[in-house]
């Protein structure tokens, strides 16, 4: 991020003249443009006097206005602001209370400005994200595209097919009710032995559907790459999707983490249609358990819960929208999960894009005659064997 303006904000005069001396290169190249202030008081004058300040440094033991003080009113004078906390290990409860009180990070006295580099550029980074996605989501309303754009842009959302591996079998497919939709699905490496999986069903079809598809998409890999709670992230979601909603969008949203190594997936589901597991052994067909949580971007402040499932070598993950389950045929019925469940018992052992295939044409089948008003997305992986370095596809 070029031009970036820092504030730090610590009441030990000599820090400013060091902060100069370690970061002149990159203060003389225009990279970096340190502002500094001495308590919180002064902290957010500097911050009223220079609205483009995205980046704040502050110590928590300041005369006036402390540092956890500061980051309380932090959000009011500017909510696009990241804090990072520094402190020394010694007040580690504080520092606990800083993130609990939305702290992006922390550095620990003394400063090793070596840390304290990497921490500032992976914050400048993540804020960078942030703000396309949401001057994206800030363009959602108003943008008036030409539907074939608007197709691109949808089908951009989409990861594109892993290579084959032995090691995993994953498959995804999304047919749209209309020239283009709002549901989604993403896979993609959180690091060599964890696989994040995503499926989500965004309110509402067409132009405002598919850009809104696009920023959800980049707010959760974004959280998704800075903390491993999948809970954490769809909190962190859900605040962004929140705020300005003035287009009322929402969208249910499944976020699992597969371990690659152990079979043990982590997952939230933000009011999504629970995905199924085959069990490869003796072709159980089990629902994940909910979480409790609801949709995104309705309530700010939702606290969002976790829970994890074991997968043993063969099982399978079968993750679907609700325009499979809520297909109807002439005379009104749905499809259902019962119908899903006996087609994925009986083609448990196919590959998953033949079982893919199966489903989306067991429910056309079933609603043939009739118009579809929802899309269908369906997206399925078999974990068969534990080799981490080749079991994950690569970043997309």
């Amino acid at each position: 991020m070029a031009n970036s303006r820092i504030l730090m904000v610590d009441d030990e005069v000599d820090l400013e003249l060091l902060v100069r001396q370690r970061f002149r290169r990159r203060i003389r190249k225009g990279e970096f443009e340190f502002l500094f202030a001495h308590n919180g008081v002064e902290a957010l004058e500097t911050l009223e006097n220079n609205p483009d300040i995205r980046l704040v440094l502050s110590d928590i033991n300041m005369p006036e206005m402390d540092g956890l003080t500061l980051l309380s009113q932090l959000e009011s004078a500017n909510p696009e602001i990241c804090a990072v906390i520094i402190s020394a290990y010694g007040d580690m409860a504080n520092i606990r209370t800083a993130m609990n009180r939305g702290a992006f990070d922390f550095v620990t006295k003394p400063i090793d400005f070596n840390d304290l580099q990497i921490t500032i550029e992976k914050t400048l980074a993540h804020i960078e994200m942030i703000q396309q996605a949401l001057a994206s989501r800030d363009r959602l309303v108003s943008l008036k595209q030409e539907l074939a754009v608007a197709k691109n842009v949808q089908e951009s959302v989409l990861p594109a097919v892993p290579p084959p591996s032995e090691y995993y079998d994953l498959y995804a497919q999304m047919t749209p009710a209309r020239e283009i939709g709002g549901d989604f699905y993403d896979y993609f490496r959180l690091d060599d032995h964890r696989l994040g999986l995503v499926i989500a069903d965004v309110s509402g079809k067409g132009v405002p559907a598919a850009l809104f598809t696009m920023v959800t998409r980049a707010l959760l890999k974004s959280a998704a790459r800075n903390h491993e709670s999948p809970a954490y992230c769809l909190s962190e979601v859900n605040e962004l999707l929140s705020q300005e909603n003035d287009a009322c969008m929402f969208v249910t949203l499944f976020y699992g983490v597969l371990d690659l190594r152990d079979g043990r997936l982590q997952f939230s589901n933000g009011g999504h249609n629970p995905p199924r597991i085959v069990r490869g052994g003796n072709g159980a067909i089990e629902a994940v358990p909910q979480t409790g949580n609801l949709a995104l971007g309705i309530v700010p402040g939702h606290e969002f819960n976790q829970d994890e499932v074991q997968l043993d070598i063969g099982d399978a993950l079968f993750f679907y929208t609700d325009g499979i389950t809520e297909a109807c045929n002439t005379t009104d019925d749905e499809f259902g999960e019962d119908r899903l469940d006996v087609q994925l018992g009986e083609k448990r052992h196919s590959a998953m894009g033949d079982l893919v295939d199966v489903v989306v044409k067991a429910v056309e089948d079933f609603a043939i005659g009739m118009e579809q008003f929802d899309d269908m997305t369906c997206l399925a992986l078999r974990w068969n064997a534990v080799k981490p370095a080749d079991a994950a596809p690569g970043t997309h």
